[in-house]
C-alpha cells in the first residue's frame, strides 16, 4: 500500500482523520504528498468525495493535488456515484475563490445580486475607482488609484487602516471611498476578489441555512499554507468547521511571508485557542536540500522569538558550503553571477534551466538582466507581462462580459467605441455621469428614452445602433445551443469591424499579427473549457469560461518547463519552487531587511523571507551584497544585512568577488568576523 512510502511522520499526519489537525510542514518535507494521501485515506475509509473540500492558495497547486489523487484511487474510486448525479464524484479541491463562486452561483441572489454576475480583476477595479475619484482631482488629493485600491482591500479585510498610518483625513476619504465602490459593482452586478469571500460571509451569516446545508456538504476540510490566511478567510473556515471539528491545516509559520497583504501568522499560531483538542504534526525531514543549506536556514530562523519550533533536516549529504560574496557595485555582482553561470554550463555541464537568481524587488533585476543579455544567456524574468494585459486579449474579454452582463460599466466604457461607432468620450462621460446621479449601470441609462433625447440626433442614433447590435448578438445566450461560442464571438467581432481595426493599430505588420494571434488564441481557448459542458445555454457556456479565466489565469501562461532559460524571480513569487543552483542578491540593510521594517515592526517576517530564499536551494548556494548600488540614477552606499551574520561560520565559504575564487582559509574567516563586527546589532 503506498502509506508504507511516507515516513513515519507524514503517515501520522495521513491516518490523523477525525478532529482538528495541525501539520507543520516545513520547506521542502513533502506537504503536497500528505495533503493528496490523506485525501485518499479518506476516500478509501468510505467517506464520499462530495464530503471532502481542501482549500488551496493557488490553482496551480489545486490541479497538481487534483491529478495526485487521482493517481493514488483504484479505477473503482474514480467512477462516479450512481446514487446521486448531482453530487460530485470526486473531492472539491479549489483555492478560496473558487470554492466561494460556487456557493454565490447558487445562493447570491439572496444578496440582490443577479446569479450571472462577473468577476472584476484589478485593471477593472482600478478603472472603476478613477471613475469615482476623478472629480477628486480638483481638491488636491494625491493619492493614485493602485494605493486607493490598497487601502480598501485593506479596509475590506480587516475593518481597520491604522497599522499604514494614515492621517484622520484620508481614512475619512478611503471610508467615504469603500461605501461608492461597493455600490457601483452591486449595480454593474459585479464582484471584486475581496468581495467573494466577504459576499460567502455575509451569506452565512445573514442565512443560516445557506451555512448548514454548507456544513453538511463538507464534513472534512483541509487547509493548505495555512499561514497565509488572513482574518476573513480564518472566518470562513472556522464558520465551516466550528461543528464538525474535522479541519486540518498545513502550514509553516516560518514561511509567512505575506503579512504586507493582510496575512495573519497568528492564524497558525493561536490555532489551539480555537481548537484546544488540535493534534500537532510536525514534518521535519527535508527532501530537498543538503545538510549545509538546511543548518544556515535553521540557524537564521530561530533568531525568531515567536515561532513553532521544528527542525529540518536531510539525508542528501553535507553538500558544498555557502557561498559568500561582496562586490563593488550591483554591475559587478551581475557580471560575476552571469560568469559563473556560464562557467558551471561548460565545465560542469549545468543547464540554463537549473539556475535562478532571487532578489528582494524588480529595480534589482535591471543590471542582471543587462549582463544575461550581453552575455547571450536565456532567462526568463517571472511576473513580466501577463498575457491578459495585452490591450486586445482586455478588448475581447471586455466584449466577452458585456454580452453576458451589460450592466458592467468597465467592460461597456472600453469597448463602446472600438471600434469607432459613434459613441464618443463625451457621449460616453454623459451617459455615465447620468446613470451614477440615478444610482444604475450605463446599459440602463442608455435603454432610457428620455436620456436619449437628451444627446445631439448623431449621438442618439449611434446608441440605438449600438442597442441594437446587443440585443441581436446577446440572443444567442438565451437559448440552449450545440453552436461554438468562439465562432458565435468570432462572428459578431468580424461584424464590428474589431479585427479589421486591430490590424490597423499597428504599424508593425508583425505586432499587428501578434495581437490578431493573441486575440485568436483567447477565442480558441472557449471551445477547450466548455467543450464537456453539454446540454446547457450559450450564457452558461460563456458564464463557465470567464469564470475560469478569472480565478484561473495560470493556465494560459505560455511557460515550457523544459525550455534551458535561467529563472529571475523576486523573493515573495518564489515561495514553492526549488531550484539546483541559486543566486541571492542584493543581501543588504535596507534592502533585506527592508528599510521599513524597522518602524512597522516586521523584521522577524523579513528574516522569514531570507530563509523563504535559503530553502528554495537543492545543490548550492550563492548569497552576495554590494558596497555600492545604482538608485535612480544615484549611487548609494551599502552595507551588508544583518542576516548574514545570522548564518553559521561552519556553514559559509567566503569568496573574494573580484577574482572568483575562494579566500584563503584566515583570510575567509577574517573577513567574516569582520563582517559580523562591523554589524553588530
Amino acid at each position: 500500500m503506498w502509506l508504507t512510502k511516507l515516513n513515519p511522520e507524514q503517515r501520522e499526519a495521513v491516518q490523523a482523520t477525525h478532529g482538528p489537525v495541525l501539520i507543520l510542514a516545513g520547506a521542502g518535507t513533502g506537504k503536497t504528498r500528505v495533503i493528496t494521501h490523506r485525501i485518499a485515506f479518506l476516500l478509501q475509509k468510505g467517506v464520499m468525495p462530495h464530503n471532502i473540500l481542501a482549500v488551496t492558495f493557488t490553482n496551480k497547486a489545486a490541479r497538481e493535488m487534483q491529478e495526485r489523487v487521482r493517481k493514488l484511487l483504484p479505477k473503482d474510486k474514480k467512477k462516479s456515484d450512481p446514487s446521486s448525479e448531482a453530487r460530485p464524484n470526486k473531492p472539491t479541491i479549489c483555492t478560496f475563490h473558487s470554492f466561494c463562486v460556487r456557493v454565490l452561483r447558487r445562493y447570491i441572489d439572496k444578496l440582490g445580486y443577479k446569479r450571472n454576475f462577473v468577476i472584476y480583476d484589478q485593471s477593472d477595479q482600478l478603472g472603476t475607482i478613477r471613475k469615482l475619484t476623478s472629480d477628486w482631482s480638483k481638491s488636491n488629493i494625491n493619492i493614485k488609484p493602485a494605493e486607493w485600491l490598497g487601502f480598501l482591500s485593506r479596509l475590506r479585510n480587516t475593518s481597520s487602516l491604522e497599522s499604514l498610518g494614515l492621517d484622520a483625513a484620508t481614512i475619512r476619504l478611503a471610508e467615504r471611498l469603500m461605501t461608492r465602490y461597493e455600490t457601483a459593482l452591486k449595480a454593474c452586478n459585479a464582484v471584486d476578489f475581496d468581495d467573494l469571500i466577504i459576499l460567502t460571509l455575509k451569506l452565512f451569516n445573514e442565512h443560516p441555512e445557506v451555512l448548514k446545508s454548507c456544513r453538511e456538504m463538507y464534513r472534512y476540510v483541509m487547509v493548505d499554507e495555512y499561514q497565509d490566511t488572513n482574518g476573513k478567510q480564518f472566518q470562513l473556515i472556522h464558520a465551516l468547521t466550528s461543528e464538525h471539528r474535522n479541519l486540518c491545516v498545513v502550514g509553516d509559520d516560518d514561511q509567512s511571508i505575506y503579512g504586507w497583504r493582510g496575512a495573519e501568522i497568528a492564524n497558525l499560531l493561536n490555532l489551539e485557542d480555537h481548537f484546544p483538542e488540535v493534534r500537532v504534526v510536525k514534518l521535519e525531514q527535508n527532501y530537498r536540500s543538503t545538510s549545509i543549506i538546511l543548518d544556515a536556514a535553521n540557524a537564521v530562523i530561530r533568531h525568531n522569538p515567536l515561532r513553532k519550533d521544528k527542525t529540518l533536516w536531510s539525508q542528501k549529504g553535507k553538500g558544498p558550503l555557502i557561498r559568500l560574496m561582496a562586490f563593488e557595485s550591483d554591475e559587478a555582482e551581475a557580471d560575476a553571477i552571469v560568469e559563473e553561470i556560464e562557467v558551471q554550463r561548460m565545465s560542469s555541464k549545468i543547464p540554463w534551466k537549473d539556475q535562478s537568481i532571487l532578489f528582494r524587488t524588480n529595480l534589482q533585476a535591471r543590471p542582471i538582466e543587462t549582463a544575461l543579455r550581453k552575455g547571450k544567456v536565456k532567462y526568463r524574468l517571472v511576473g513580466s507581462q501577463s498575457y491578459f494585459d495585452r490591450r486586445e486579449v482586455k478588448d475581447v474579454l471586455a466584449y466577452l462580459r458585456v454580452m453576458l452582463n451589460p450592466d458592467d460599466d468597465i467592460s461597456l466604457l472600453r469597448i463602446a467605441n472600438v471600434p469607432a461607432r459613434g459613441l464618443s468620450a463625451k457621449t460616453m462621460q454623459t451617459l455615465l455621469q447620468i446613470s451614477q446621479d440615478r444610482r444604475t449601470s450605463v446599459y440602463a441609462v442608455m435603454r432610457h428614452t428620455d436620456v436619449q433625447e437628451q444627446l445631439h440626433n448623431a449621438a442618439r442614433k449611434s446608441v440605438q445602433s449600438f442597442l441594437q447590435f446587443m440585443d441581436e448578438t446577446r440572443a444567442f445566450l438565451s437559448g440552449e445551443s450545440t453552436d461554438s461560442i468562439s465562432g458565435w464571438a468570432r462572428e459578431f467581432l468580424e461584424q464590428t469591424g474589431y479585427f479589421i481595426d486591430l490590424k490597423h493599430s499597428e504599424k508593425d505588420p508583425k505586432a499587428a499579427e501578434n495581437r490578431l494571434q493573441s486575440a485568436t488564441e483567447l477565442l480558441s481557448s472557449i471551445d477547450e473549457l466548455t467543450s464537456k459542458m453539454v446540454n446547457t445555454s450559450g450564457g452558461e457556456k460563456l458564464t463557465h469560461f470567464l469564470e475560469e479565466i478569472s480565478l484561473d489565469q495560470d493556465r494560459f501562461k505560455n511557460e515550457d518547463e523544459q525550455t534551458d532559460e535561467v529563472t529571475m524571480i523576486t523573493m515573495h513569487s518564489c515561495k514553492g519552487l526549488e531550484f539546483p543552483h541559486v543566486h541571492v542578491v542584493g543581501m543588504e540593510q535596507g534592502l533585506l531587511p527592508h528599510t521599513r521594517s524597522v518602524e512597522e515592526g516586521t523584521m522577524d517576517e523579513e528574516r522569514r523571507l531570507f530563509y523563504v530564499a535559503i530553502t528554495r536551494a537543492m545543490e548550492s548556494l550563492t548569497i552576495s551584497h554590494c558596497e555600492t548600488r545604482k538608485k535612480y540614477g544615484q549611487i548609494t552606499s551599502c552595507e551588508p544585512s544583518r542576516f548574514l551574520t545570522e548564518l553559521p561560520a561552519e556553514c559559509v565559504e567566503v569568496v573574494d568577488g573580484v577574482f572568483q575564487r575562494p579566500a584563503t582559509k584566515e583570510s575567509g574567516a577574517a573577513m567574516f568576523d569582520a563582517l559580523k563586527a562591523s554589524l553588530d546589532f
